[in-house]
C-alpha cells in the first residue's frame, strides 16, 4: 500500500485506510524500537531452556568484623514472636548497608535471618548472590559472593529474577509491546487482498501446530 497515494478504493473507504495505515505504522516502527529488547528475550528464551550450554560461576570469600551493638539491641520482641526469629534484636538495616559499603555488595536484601547466636543475610541481583554469616557474639563474619556468566545474568533479566521493580515495569513494557506487534502485523494481512486467504490460514496453522505440539510433547 502507497502510504502517500491512496487508491481510488482506499479512498472509499476512509476506515479500512485509516486502520491499515496506522497498523502497518505501528507495527513497523514499535518493531525497530523495541528490536534490541525483543531480540534479548527471543535470544534468553533458548538459553533458559539450555543452561548448560553456557554456565560459568566462581566464588569468593571475604571476612571481617563489626561492632557487636549492631547485633545485639535491647529491644522488646513483638507480641506474636514465635521465639524463633531473632529479628528484633539487631539493626538489620545499618548491618546490611555496613556490609555493603565495605566490600563493595550489590542486589537486594533478600532474606535476612537471626538466630540467637548467628545472623545471616542474602544479597541477590542478576547473575549474583552474596552470603553474609555473622557471629553474634563476636561481631566475626564471612560473606561469600557468587557471580555467574553474562548469559546468566540475562537469563535473571529474561525471568525477572533479583532484578528489581524497574526491570520488573521493563518486562511488562515489552510483553505488552510484542503483542502489540503481533497483532498489528496480523491485522495488515486484512489489507491485502491477494494474499489475505493464505495468510489467515498459514496463521491458524501456525496455532494449531503449537497446539497439538503441546498436546504431544506436555499433555
Amino acid at each position: 500500500m502507497n502510504l502517500h497515494r491512496p487508491t481510488k478504493h482506499a479512498l472509499r473507504h476512509p476506515t479500512r485506510r485509516f486502520i491499515a495505515l496506522w497498523s502497518r505504522w505501528i507495527h513497523i516502527y514499535l518493531s525497530l524500537l523495541c528490536l534490541a529488547v525483543i531480540f534479548l528475550f527471543s535470544i534468553t528464551g533458548l538459553t533458559l531452556n539450555h543452561p548448560d550450554w553456557f554456565f560459568s560461576e566462581s566464588t569468593t570469600e571475604q571476612s571481617g568484623s563489626l561492632d557487636v551493638s549492631l547485633l545485639n539491641i535491647h529491644a522488646s520482641p513483638p507480641a506474636n514472636w514465635d521465639q524463633f526469629d531473632y529479628g528484633h534484636q539487631v539493626d538489620k538495616l545499618a548491618i546490611a548497608e555496613l556490609l555493603r559499603s565495605k566490600h563493595g555488595l550489590r542486589g537486594t536484601v533478600t532474606d535476612f535471618f537471626t538466630y540467637e547466636e548467628e545472623a545471616e543475610l542474602t544479597y541477590q541481583g542478576p547473575g549474583y548472590t552474596a552470603i553474609a554469616r555473622l557471629s553474634r557474639s563476636s561481631g566475626d563474619y564471612t560473606v561469600a559472593v557468587t557471580t555467574n556468566d553474562l548469559v546468566s545474568v540475562f537469563n535473571d533479566l529474561h525471568k525477572g529474577r533479583n532484578s528489581g521493580k524497574a526491570w520488573s515495569i521493563v518486562i511488562d513494557v515489552s510483553a505488552i509491546v510484542s503483542a502489540i506487534v503481533a497483532l498489528s502485523g496480523f491485522a495488515l494481512i486484512f489489507f491485502l487482498r491477494v494474499r489475505r486467504t493464505k495468510g489467515i490460514l498459514t496463521a491458524i496453522t501456525g496455532a494449531a501446530i503449537l497446539l497439538i505440539l503441546y498436546r504431544i510433547a506436555v499433555s
